[in-house]
C-alpha cells in the first residue's frame, strides 16, 4: 500500500516537471476569453478519495473562477512534496502537517496556507473480529508500523494517554506497502495507518469488516494534510497564492455537499486510482477530518492558533521537531482564510 505521507528524514530532492514552477509568462486563457494563471498543485501521493475536491473543483470550474489553470500532479510522498514545493518545482503542495513542521525544523523554506484535515486520521486499523473496540483492547496485540513515521511516533503517545504503556503493544516495523498484506494474512492484529486511506482498501480486498480506533477518539489529535507554498511564492505571487486558498477551499465546499460527483469526477486520474467503492469509502471518511471544535461551522480550511499549537507540542514531544517555533513560522496567517 501507500509508501505516503510518513517518513520524515532528509530526502533528495524530488523533480516535478510543471507547467508553471515560478515562471511569471506562464498564463492560459479560458474558452470565455479569461486569463489564467497556470498553476501546479502537487499531492501527496498518487491520487486517492482524499483529493476528489480538486478534481472536482476543476470540473467544476471552480479554480478558472479565481483565475487559475490548476494541473493537478501525483506525489511520491509528503516530505518530498515539502521539499519541492520550498524549492519551486511545484507551485503549490498538498502534504501532511508532521512532514511540513520537519521540514521546517530543517530549515526548508516553506509554510502552510492552511490545513484542511484538521482530525487527524490516524488510527490503529484491524478486522471486527480482533474485537479491538478501545486502547485496553491493544495490550497483548501485534500491530504492523513503519519506524521513524509519523503514526509510529505518535502512537506511544496515544498509548500513554491511555494509560498504557509502549511495551504492551509490539509494533512489528512492517514497510508501508506490506502493512494491509501483513494484517490479512493475519502475521499482524491490525496495523498503524490513516482512516482516510489503507482502512477501505483493506476491507475491500479482504471483504471483511474494518474497525478503527481513531487517536483523534482517544485524547490525542493533530493537524492532517493542508496547502503549502514556498516562500518564493508568498513573497512574490502573494495575490495569487491568496486566491489558490479561495479556490481550494470553495471546491472542498462544494464537494463535500456532492460527495457522489465529486469522486465520479476523478475517473481517469490515475492508472493507480483505486476502485470507485474504495474512492467513495475514503472521501466519506476524509469529511470527518475537516474540522476541530474550535472550526466547526467554518469554511473548510479556516485554522485556529490554538490547534496549530497543539499539533507543534504533539511532534515535539515524539521529537519530530528538535527546535519548535512559533506558529507564524509554519503557517502564512496573513494569506490563510479568515474565520
Amino acid at each position: 500500500m501507500h509508501a505516503r505521507r510518513l517518513l520524515i528524514g532528509v530526502v533528495p530532492l524530488v523533480l516535478v516537471a510543471t507547467a508553471c514552477g515560478g515562471n511569471d509568462a506562464s498564463t492560459t486563457t479560458s474558452d470565455s476569453g479569461k486569463k489564467l494563471d497556470k498553476v501546479t498543485l502537487t499531492l501527496n501521493w498518487y491520487p486517492y478519495g482524499e483529493h476528489a475536491p480538486f478534481y472536482y473543483g476543476k470540473q467544476q470550474k471552480i479554480f478558472e473562477k479565481h483565475g487559475i489553470d490548476l494541473k493537478i500532479q501525483a506525489g511520491q510522498g509528503s516530505q518530498k512534496t515539502v521539499q519541492a514545493t520550498a524549492a519551486g518545482q511545484t507551485d503549490f503542495g498538498w502534504a501532511d502537517t508532521p512532514a511540513l513542521l520537519a521540514g521546517v525544523d530543517q530549515g526548508v523554506q516553506v509554510k502552510s496556507l492552511g490545513v484542511f484535515l484538521q482530525t487527524t486520521p490516524a488510527s490503529v486499523q484491524s478486522f471486527d473480529a480482533e474485537g479491538i473496540e478501545s486502547p485496553a483492547d491493544l495490550k497483548g496485540k501485534t500491530i504492523a508500523g513503519t519506524a521513524g513515521d509519523a503514526l509510529s511516533k505518535t502512537f506511544p503517545i496515544f498509548l500513554k494517554k491511555n494509560s498504557l504503556d509502549a511495551s504492551d503493544v509490539k509494533v512489528q516495523n512492517t514497510d508501508p506497502a506490506g502493512k494491509i498484506a501483513a494484517v490479512i494474512s493475519g502475521k499482524t492484529d491490525g496495523l498503524l495507518g490513516y482512516a482516510s486511506d489503507q482502512g477501505p482498501t483493506m476491507q475491500d480486498k479482504a471483504k471483511k469488516q474494518v474497525s478503527y480506533l481513531r487517536f483523534s477518539e482517544n485524547g490525542l489529535n493533530f493537524y492532517s494534510n493542508g496547502l503549502l507554498a514556498g516562500q518564493k511564492i508568498l513573497a512574490t505571487k502573494s495575490e495569487l497564492a491568496g486566491r489558490m486558498v479561495q479556490a481550494v477551499s470553495e471546491s472542498w465546499a462544494a464537494a463535500e455537499k456532492a460527495p457522489g460527483p465529486a469522486v465520479a469526477a476523478m475517473d481517469g486520474a490515475s492508472e493507480q486510482l483505486p476502485p470507485t467503492t474504495v474512492l467513495a469509502e475514503q472521501f466519506k471518511t476524509t469529511l470527518t477530518l475537516l474540522h476541530t471544535s474550535s472550526t466547526e461551522g467554518k469554511a473548510p480550511g479556516v485554522n485556529n492558533e490554538a490547534d496549530w499549537q497543539q499539533t507543534i507540542d504533539v511532534f515535539a514531544e515524539a521529537g519530530m521537531v528538535s527546535k519548535p517555533k512559533a506558529v507564524a513560522d509554519y503557517w502564512d496567517e496573513k494569506t490563510a482564510l479568515k474565520g
